[in-house]
Formats: structure tokens, C-alpha cells, sequence
């Protein structure tokens, strides 16, 4: 036993100790975030607002409650600051966790429970999501450790280790809100095996009973259900909308032929070759590049040999989680069926045969996409330190929440949507990185540094022109790419002060960009929608002459009142009756800043932004 303990770790170790460096990541950014709220609020880390795609959010409806958001704020309140390897050298222990309570399943469920650890190990997104400071870790840590004990307290009828249990699904059930899906699993298994056994439905109740009790102490603390402002997140962005959750499905069941490697799951699962086939020819016509088709077919494989009239535990844990990821999710991530990764690999290791080459090339892939995920995020902080002297002294915004974390270390600030930059400022932005549609005040825009992030292996988990579905099915459904083409381009602009040229700007122009101060987004064909207010420079004509402006009163907009000012004299405060389109005329004037004006805004489903007229 001591043996196996030791070869497990050694192999947590070999996967974890390259990346000790891994910078700052995707979501990293907003635990840190909450991390850093929990200096003067540790019970409270969530309640902050947060800059997310150029508008504010409350983070108490963050889809994870704050386990995760403690831990980092524990070793910033040790370390004094954010320091990578440090913290990822703290975060092992989750992995190791996780790992340990794999070899205690795999003890009671394989005949081979030592290389059933490893392939769970060299699982694709284990490997990957285990250098970041998210909360998937730590969750599936405490999910995993749940378990084992949940079992072992069952089969041993120890309510000691019931209890020990119900601590590990407690803390799971406080880093994500998933965990309440180990209810039916468990449930599952003690109905099986013994459930005349009282206690033990107690210990089911433990993730749902969490997760509730969380729910009323924010609350009763603060006014506050966060669960009903994430609904109101999924509402407002449309992220449960029917042609989000069929992608979120595809994607998903992608993934799940890669929970182990796929040559080892076909054969593995070769009993419903049939389901597989037929799926993988049907995705042909969805996309035609093989690791797509190929992938959905073997997943379709994978959970169509867990239906059975009455499946056994492993087979019903896989079933159960995969139905609950249908409903809870809509993004398709791979990280999303961590939990589901044991019972696929206890599965999949009944046959010897091919476990051994599978765990080889498994790992080598994992490790594979690993460093490339490294060499993509390293760009940015490589790119934000050669900046380090153009950003001194000079306001710097962030346009594009990928460089985010190491900007805002040099003093940089978000962009906010329809933000006008002015001469002297600098903006950092990211093409990959959902920039947001911003004005120079006026001023141009002049590149002074611009960079390709373009790892040296061509496989991609999120790229620009890329179809990986690994972190969000928005783009594709593959569980990885294939591509030499750059995963992102970053640039540092500086506002450089220009006069207006054009005295009669429309919104196609190419000057448009330069003119616009403030209050109008991004241009859609001939024209731009405005939000409450809109400010715009114009060239002063030789003498004065009657200001002209052309606009749409859509049918939705509720804005009747319509206010033209030039140098802040108002020239016309006009209401109309009823939407169209119309065109208000002054009297001759002469002037350079013109402000238009309306009394209603309003938003439609899906765009956060304040629409006035068009």
C-alpha cells in the first residue's frame, strides 16, 4: 500500500512541478480578485463588482461559492502577494487529494487500481486544470474524498467515517454549486448496497443541505440570495438558452471520449459499437474534421454502455453527473466531468490490455496541451513586463480580460463598454480576449508594441479562428485543435491627440473612429447604436451653417425626447411622438463639439448595454 501511495505521488509530482510557474489564467484573475476582498471581508469575499466584458457584475452570482475565493485569500494573507509557484505549490496538495481518494476507489471497484489512479490522473483536464488557481480542483478534490469515504462508511456501516464523509462533501459543496449532484449518486449506492442503513442517508443530504444553508446565510447577512443573481446572470446574458444547452451537450459528450484516451475507450466499450458509429456519421455532417466526429462517436459509446434496466454504481454515477451537467451547464468546458472522470476510468480498466500504451499516449498528450496552455498564458505576462516603462506614469486601461491580472498589477484599469480613451492614455487589448468597442475622444490610435502568441506544438484549447470546444463550445465542438495559426494577438496603443477633419461624419466613415468621443458603439454596416448621451467632434466650418443629424427612433426604444447641443449651447430639444426615422436641422451655427442626448434608454436580452437611438 505504502508502495502504490508513493508511486502516486511521485506521479502528481511529475505532472505539477514543470508548471510551478504557470502565470495567472483565464478565471484566476476574478478569485484573486474575491481573494482580495477577503483581506477586509473574510466572510464575505463575493461582495465585490466586478469589470466583466466592459460592465460591472456583483460577484454574488459567481456560479462558486467562496471555498476557493479562502484558500487564495489564506496564502495571499501568508505570502503578502500574489507569488505563482508559491501558490501553485500550495494548490498540489488538491491534486494529491484527489488522487489518493482515486487509489482508495479504485481499491474497492478495479482489479488494477494502481494504473486505474494513473490513467485518472493523465486525465486530459486534470492535467491541464490543475496549474490554475480556479476552483475545479479543489472541488473535485473534496468531491473525490467524499466519495471514497461515502463508500467505505457504507460498506463498513462507520458513521465516524460517514461524518468524515460529509466534511468532504461539505467543502465541495462550498466550492461549486455541482456538488448537490452527489446526492442522487450516492443515494444510488446505498440504495444498492445497503439501505436499510439509516445514517447514511443522512450523509446524502450533505451536498444539497450546504448548499442550502449557504443560500440563507447570504441571505439573512446580506439581503441576498446568490443563487437568484446567478439566475438572473443566466437570464440576462441568455446563457440557458435552448441553442447554448443543445452546444453544451455536444461538447460534453466530446470530452467524455477523451476522459481516457479514445483507442482505449472504443475498445473498452466496444459492446455499443453500433451507438458510436451512427453518432460519429451523423457528426460528419456537423463538422467534418475527424477529431470531432470521431470524439462524439466514441463518447456516445462511453454513456450508451452505462444504460442498463439497473446499471451498477459506476455505471449510474457516470449517467446520473452527465444528465446534471446537461442541465446546470452551458459552456461545454472539458473541466465540467472532472467528477465524472473516476468512474470512466474504473470502467474502462477491466480490460488490461490496452491500458498500458493508452496511459502513455494519454499522458503525453495531457502534458502536451499543458505546455501549450503554459506558452499561451506566459505570452501575456511577457508581453505585459516588456511594457513595464511605457506603462509607468501613464493611465493604462485594459481592453480584453486575458492580460488582465498582470496590467492591473503595473496600475492598469478595465475598459468599460463604450469607454472614450483620451490623448496620452494607453489601452493594452487582446483579440482573443472579448475586447470591447471603445472611442479615442477624438485622438488616433498609434501601435507601440503588438505581439503573436504562437506556442511551438500546433495543438490549441482556445485560439483565434480555432474550433476547440475545450473551454467553451462558443466556438467549436472539438476537445482540442489542431493549428499553426497564433492563439491570440495583443497590442499596446497610445491615444495620440488628432483634430477632426471631416465637418459631416457618418457613422461608416473611416474618420468616424477618431471623431467620436464618447456615448456611440461599434459601427453595424452604416450605422452605430447610442446609448443615453453621445459626444462627437466635428472640423468648425469657415462660417456657421445648420447642424444636421440623421437618426432611427427603433420600435423598441422607448426614448421620445431628443436634445442637440454644440460647444454646450443646445441648439434643439425636440419630442417625437412615435418611432421612425428622422432628421432634426438647427439654425446656423458654428461650433466643434456636438452632444446628442435622449431621455430613455433600454436593453435587450443577451446585451447588457444601454441603447438610446440609432
Amino acid at each position: 500500500m505504502l508502495r502504490q501511495i508513493l508511486l502516486i505521488a511521485a506521479l502528481v509530482l511529475l505532472i505539477r512541478l514543470p508548471f510551478l510557474n504557470q502565470p495567472v489564467q483565464g478565471d484566476d484573475v476574478k478569485y484573486l480578485a474575491m481573494a482580495q476582498h477577503a483581506q477586509i471581508d473574510p466572510l464575505h469575499p463575493t461582495h465585490i463588482a466586478y469589470a466583466f466584458q466592459g460592465q460591472m457584475v456583483r460577484m454574488q452570482g459567481y456560479p462558486h461559492p467562496p471555498l476557493n475565493a479562502w484558500v487564495l485569500a489564506a496564502l495571499l494573507a501568508f505570502f503578502g502577494d500574489v507569488h505563482e509557484v508559491s501558490f501553485h505549490a500550495a494548490y498540489i496538495v488538491f491534486s494529491l487529494i484527489a488522487a489518493f481518494s482515486m487509489l482508495a476507489l479504485a481499491r474497492r471497484f478495479s482489479c488494477a487500481p494502481v494504473w486505474a489512479t494513473m490513467l485518472f490522473i493523465a486525465t486530459p483536464a486534470f492535467v491541464i486544470n490543475g496549474t490554475s488557481f480556479e476552483s475545479d480542483l479543489p472541488f473535485l478534490a473534496f468531491w473525490m474524498l467524499g466519495f471514497a469515504l461515502f463508500v467505505t462508511a457504507v460498506d463498513r456501516r462507520s458513521v465516524l467515517i460517514l461524518a468524515a464523509s460529509a466534511v468532504g462533501l461539505s467543502f465541495a459543496s462550498m466550492a461549486a454549486y455541482q456538488a448537490i449532484v452527489a446526492a442522487p449518486i450516492l443515494a444510488y449506492y446505498l440504495w444498492e448496497r445497503d439501505r436499510a442503513w439509516r445514517p447514511g442517508w443522512l450523509g446524502v443530504l450533505a451536498t444539497p443541505v450546504v448548499v442550502v444553508l449557504f443560500q440563507l446565510y447570504e441571505k439573512q447577512s446580506s439581503g441576498t440570495i446568490p443563487a437568484t443573481v446567478l439566475a438572473g446572470y443566466f437570464q440576462t446574458y441568455g446563457l440557458q438558452q435552448i441553442a447554448n444547452k443543445l452546444k453544451n451537450a455536444a461538447a460534453l459528450t466530446v470530452h467524455t471520449g477523451w476522459i481516457v484516451f479514445p483507442l482505449l475507450a472504443a475498445l473498452a466499450f466496444r459492446k455499443r459499437w453500433i451507438f458510436g458509429v451512427v453518432a460519429g456519421i451523423a457528426g460528419i455532417f456537423v463538422d467534418a474534421n475527424p477529431l470531432f466526429w470521431v470524439s462524439f462517436g466514441v463518447g456516445v459509446m462511453v454513456l450508451a454502455s452505462c444504460i442498463e434496466r439497473r446499471p451498477e454504481f459506476l455505471k449510474a454515477w457516470v449517467l446520473i453527473f452527465f444528465a446534471g451537467a446537461l442541465v446546470i451547464f452551458f459552456a461545454g468546458s472539458a473541466r465540467y466531468l472532472l467528477p465524472m472522470a473516476a468512474p470512466v476510468v474504473l470502467l474502462a480498466v477491466r480490460d488490461l490490455r490496452w491500458v498500458r500504451p493508452a496511459f502513455v499516449l494519454q499522458l503525453a498528450l495531457s502534458l502536451a496541451l499543458a505546455l501549450v496552455n503554459y506558452q499561451h498564458w506566459d505570452g501575456y505576462r511577457q508581453f505585459v513586463n516588456g511594457l513595464h516603462e511605457q506603462i509607468v506614469g501613464r493611465r493604462t486601461w485594459i481592453n480584453g480580460e486575458w492580460t488582465q491580472f498582470y496590467v492591473e498589477s503595473e496600475g492598469g484599469l478595465p475598459v468599460m463598454l463604450g469607454q472614450a480613451l483620451r490623448p496620452g492614455e494607453l489601452v493594452i487589448s487582446s483579440d482573443l480576449g472579448y475586447p470591447v468597442s471603445v472611442t479615442t475622444g477624438g485622438g488616433q490610435l498609434v501601435t507601440l508594441a503588438e505581439r503573436e502568441i504562437t506556442p511551438r506544438l500546433p495543438f490549441r484549447l482556445i485560439a483565434l479562428g480555432s474550433k476547440s470546444g475545450y473551454s467553451t463550445a462558443s466556438a467549436g465542438f472539438r476537445p482540442f485543435d489542431i493549428s499553426t495559426q497564433p492563439i491570440d494577438r495583443v497590442r499596446a496603443q497610445v491615444v495620440v491627440e488628432r483634430k477632426p477633419t471631416q465637418s459631416y461624419l457618418t457613422m461608416n466613415a473611416p474618420e468616424a473612429e477618431n471623431q467620436i468621443v464618447s456615448g456611440l458603439f461599434g459601427a453595424e454596416t452604416s450605422w452605430r447604436w447610442m446609448g443615453d448621451r453621445a459626444v462627437v467632434l466635428l472640423k468648425p466650418p469657415p462660417e456657421p451653417q445648420s447642424l444636421h443629424v440623421v437618426f432611427n427612433i427603433p420600435d423598441a426604444a422607448p426614448a421620445r425626447r431628443v436634445t442637440l447641443a454644440l460647444d454646450g449651447v443646445i441648439l434643439e430639444d425636440k419630442i417625437y411622438d412615435k418611432p421612425g426615422g428622422y432628421t432634426l436641422t438647427t439654425k446656423p451655427a458654428s461650433g466643434g463639439t456636438v452632444t446628442i442626448s435622449v431621455d430613455k434608454t433600454f436593453s435587450t436580452g443577451g446585451d447588457r448595454r444601454q441603447l438610446g437611438i440609432k
